[in-house]
């Protein structure tokens, strides 16, 4: 059940929604809706949870601040079901969803979040969320490591990282020629145990 719908059931709710209260601008239950997908959808909202994020982890932090931070970013699938704004099908997961781009501290938490259509590259929109988080870290004095799997293996995410003095860990994507040069080296030697 959506929470509109319980929310219109609501004595109180109801109260406050009723057409003498209206005029008062009261963002309930017929409302809501319109509350959750204009309101809260505005730019300046978005901005404004990242920033209040973003001050969390930083009075966190603030306790424990090693030399060095590691950045991990990563994309991820939201399923969606039914029509919604902006989902799309992505043939990598064979669904229908949100792809949302994510950036996390070393200790698991987020960063930065962007949330995409569907149909996006895992590494597209990277230097709106890496950069300005870079760039905090290093004005704190700290040496930055990123990581990031094969879809973030592109010249101007290398490029992006040497220019900052960044150290990275980005894992190369699959290929034939590389794996054939390599065919001696995958196998791994037999280890026999002694009874």
């Amino acid at each position: 059940m959506n929470d509109a719908e319980g929310l219109s059931q609501d004595p109180t709710f109801r109260l406050i929604g009723s057409a003498k209260i209206w005029e008062r601008g009261a963002a309930l239950t017929s409302r809501l809706q319109t509350f959750e997908t204009e309101m809260l959808a505005e730019a300046e909202n978005f901005a404004g949870l990242a920033r209040l994020n973003r001050e969390l982890i930083g009075k966190a932090e603030a306790l424990d601040s090693p030399y060095r931070t590691v950045l991990d970013m990563d994309s991820t699938e939201i399923l969606v079901y039914g029509e919604q704004e902006q989902s799309a099908y992505n043939g990598h997961f064979e669904s229908t969803c949100y792809h949302p781009l994510l950036l996390f501290s070393r200790e698991g938490d987020c960063l930065a979040a962007k949330l995409r259509s569907g149909n996006v590259h895992s590494a597209e929109g990277w230097e709106e969320l890496l950069l300005p988080e870079i760039e905090r870290q290093q004005r704190m004095g700290k040496e930055v490591v990123f990581r990031a799997d094969a879809a973030f293996a592109k010249p101007e995410i290398y490029e992006a990282l040497e220019e900052r003095g960044v150290k990275y860990a980005i894992r190369i994507p699959a290929n034939e020629n590389l794996e054939r040069d390599i065919a001696e080296l995958l196998p791994r030697p037999v280890v026999f145990l002694r009874p």
